[in-house]
């Protein structure tokens, strides 16, 4: 149990913050006051990539130690800055562009932090996948973003059939160059929905391509893809889902044992059983003494 007051003076005090810090996505106005001032304050900014990190310091003169912390290093780096917390000093967390801890190893860092009651705070700032979901003109209510996609082809099928009876509308990031074959899987897997291809968020160049999946892949048959893209791609409907979930459902020619199978692999035994439960709606430990008589 942890319970974070984040702005309370308690026996915490003698800890220090991290606080995850929005950096801009592409255009330097969308930096707030707050987020400067942060950065100006706190004793450290751990940073994905300091050089690029250092250039936005410089343009608003912000004179803070820089140290470098990213998934290659984030085994070495993690506990030398919790240490440095639990001394007292505030960190200051960013990504290249925009939220960190949101598809980089910065998630880690926060669990670490919070299994040692440091306080985590937020300092909410631009986010490319909120961005291109609100100017996607799909349904907004509910959505699930899914990250980048898997880059083996089979891998990546498989991945897509997971999320093809997810009625939320899906949010993905992808790279210029892998954009148009991840659209031929995602006809194939999700078949031709509606979509938004969304590329250069905020900057001189920024685009929404919307239309069908196939109507998209034309035109990046006739415009090579340029820039990082947000894909945002509307959910099952429910009537379709209705009539269809059983029969459209990858595993349903498998039995309960090559279910669990074709999970394992990717994400071993235990994980494997809890996936092929929830995709049955069946209990885990039905699935579990079911597959280990």
């Amino acid at each position: 149990m942890n319970v974070q007051k984040s702005f309370s003076q308690d026996e915490r005090s003698k800890l220090g913050c991290l606080y995850l810090v929005g950096t801009p996505i592409g255009n330097l106005e969308d930096m707030t006051f707050r987020a400067i001032r942060i950065l100006k304050e706190v004793q450290l900014i751990a940073a994905e990539d300091t050089r690029q990190t250092r250039k936005l310091l410089t343009h608003f003169e912000i004179g803070t130690r820089t140290v470098s912390y990213h998934e290659h290093n984030k085994k070495a780096s993690g506990p030398e800055l919790i240490r440095l917390l639990l001394e007292g000093q505030s960190i200051a967390l960013v990504s290249d562009a925009g939220l960190p801890a949101i598809s980089d190893p910065g998630a880690d860092l926060v669990r670490e932090a919070v299994s040692h009651d440091i306080p985590v705070i937020p300092v909410p700032g631009a986010n490319a996948a909120l961005s291109a979901l609100i100017m996607s003109g799909l349904p907004t209510e509910r959505f699930l973003f899914a990250g980048f996609p898997p880059r083996e082809r089979k891998v990546l099928s498989k991945w897509l059939l997971e999320l093809k009876l997810q009625k939320e509308t899906l949010i993905f990031y992808e790279s210029p160059h892998r954009l148009v074959k991840t659209l031929e899987v995602m006809v194939e897997s999700l078949g031709d929905r509606n979509i938004a291809c969304v590329r250069e968020l905020t900057k001189r160049h920024e685009e929404a391509v919307r239309g069908r999946i196939s109507e998209c892949m034309a035109w990046f048959g006739d415009n090579p893809p340029l820039g990082e893209f947000c894909i945002i791609i509307e959910g099952i409907d429910q009537e379709t889902f209705d009539d269809n979930a059983q029969e459209t459902a990858w595993w349903s020619g498998l039995d309960l044992e090559a279910h669990v199978a074709s999970y394992e692999e990717q994400y071993g035994r235990k994980e494997a059983i809890k996936k092929a439960a929830q995709d049955r709606g069946l209990s885990k430990r039905d699935v579990y003494n079911e597959v280990n008589r």
